[in-house]
């Protein structure tokens, strides 16, 4: 079995929180997404890390991780019989395994009371393994909703009990009103359990992409909408897109640069009926070229106004 520098693949000290684990992982996880990302082997090293993570972020798992020792990356070695008291309650045939399934097989916690050197009784039911995946939307998908398709390669036991790396197909529903950096349980989609114990979860790192439009903020949509100075001083009707359909937005008169118009309801929606709003943000937008009607008419306006901007700069 080849060693792997778990740490090091996640670009953390050894004596790393679990919060800095975590973060790392978040950080390479967006880099190496195959889907957005131009580095090269962005694929496998997108699996590296999540191997890493899978491990390190289970107290039980980076304590019997830790215990190997340190080797050079890529080492051949074998856990000492004392490992094996210790933390190996399944039987590995360790000529046909890597790390990776060394550590999937100590899914599920130890018996109750057993401490770590505890063992389950023959043939207890053993409960799936929890799996991790980044999972990155458009806009209009964590609006809607969506169905999502993707290969995973995780280690599942095979009739002889032994653990093998194999591909399984996962297709789950993502509810409409996920946001960006929410975890997403998806229940029984993990590992298969064994003896009858029930399968293991899989939990989805939702990544949203970026609208060209609308900014998000939780379920809160924000959207910048130019304004002719007319029309901010006299009020207009003026229409906007929003990911519902195209509406007519009534902006008051004496409409200021920067205030925020409320569209009730307008912004992300989930299933169990909470929803964000829409808030248009008005940006006042100077024309830049005017014909010599136009500049008379603004010097006309210059001539009769007494407003002053400035006058808080005056004392």
């Amino acid at each position: 079995m080849k060693y792997k520098d778990y740490y090091a693949t996640l670009g953390v000290e050894r004596s790393a929180g679990a919060d800095a684990i975590k973060a790392a992982y978040r950080k390479l996880a967006r880099k190496y997404h195959p889907d957005v990302s131009k580095e090269k082997d962005a694929e496998e090293k997108f699996k590296e890390v999540a191997e890493a993570y899978e491990t390190l972020k289970d107290p039980e798992k980076r304590a019997a991780y830790d215990q190997l020792g340190r080797h050079a990356p890529g080492d051949e070695f074998r856990p000492s019989p004392d490992w094996q008291q210790s933390f190996g309650e399944t039987q590995f045939s360790f000529d046909d395994i890597d790390l990776a399934d060394l550590f999937a097989g100590l899914a599920g916690g130890r018996a109750a009371g057993g401490g770590r050197g505890g063992r389950r009784a023959p043939n207890a039911p053993l409960p799936g393994q929890d799996f991790e995946a980044a999972v990155q939307l458009t806009f209009d998908q964590a609006y809607q909703g969506t169905e999502i398709e993707f290969d995973m390669a995780v280690a599942e036991p095979d009739e002889n009990g032994l653990l093998k790396r194999v591909s399984r197909k996962i297709k789950v529903r993502v509810p409409k009103g996920v946001t960006d950096g929410q975890k997403l349980r998806v229940p029984g989609k993990g590992g298969k359990g064994m003896n009858g114990g029930r399968d293991g979860d899989l939990y989805l790192d939702i990544q949203v992409q970026a609208h060209p439009l609308y900014r998000v903020e939780g379920l809160d949509l924000y959207l910048d909408v130019p304004l002719a100075p007319w029309e901010a001083v006299l009020g207009a009707s003026v229409e906007l897109p929003t990911p519902a359909g195209r509406i007519a937005l009534k902006v008051p008169a004496g409409t200021h640069a920067g205030q925020k118009l409320r569209l009730a309801g307008r912004g992300l929606s989930r299933p169990d009926g909470t929803s964000g709003h829409l808030y248009a943000v008005a940006q006042i937008v100077v024309p830049t070229v005017v014909d010599d009607a136009q500049r008379a008419l603004f010097r006309q306006l210059a001539d009769a106004s007494t407003f002053n901007p400035r006058a808080h700069l005056a004392s």
